[in-house]
Order: C-alpha cells, then structure tokens, then sequence
C-alpha cells in the first residue's frame, strides 16, 4: 500500500526528493504520515481538499482488500 500512495504522491508533486511517507502498522488500522515540500502542499490537498479526498478514498479501496482500516495525515 506504502508504494501505491508514494506513486500517487510523487505524481502530483514538483519536488519529488522532499517526499516523505511515514507507515504506521498496527493490527487492524495502518497510518501513514505524509510530508511534503511546503511549495507542494497545496498540490496534493487541492482546491478544498479534493485530492486530499481522493487519495485517502484510493487507499481506503486498498486497505479494504488487506481488511484493514486505514488514515493519511498530511504533515506540514
């Protein structure tokens, strides 16, 4: 799951090296900590949080296959 959400990322970003995912695994609920440049924020939350949106609706698809639960948190 970890490799699928660092691809969705890095595509929407300009500065690629500043990506950073953080994977939290626990039992039934996997968390990941996402950090990008400040300059690409904006990118991968999107107008309203769109694309923020979207990504955690991908990764919950993917999770639910694993039957797990999972959370993204964007970090600044």
């Amino acid at each position: 799951m970890k490799d699928s959400l660092e691809t969705i990322i890095t595509s929407l970003v300009s500065n690629t090296s500043e990506v950073s995912i953080n994977e939290i695994d626990g039992e039934k609920q996997v968390v990941f900590e996402v950090k990008v440049a400040n300059s690409d924020m904006g990118k991968v939350i999107g107008k309203e949080g769109r694309i923020a949106k979207a990504i955690r609706t991908i990764m919950k698809a993917l999770a639910a296959k694993e039957g797990k639960k999972v959370t993204i948190e964007f970090i600044d």
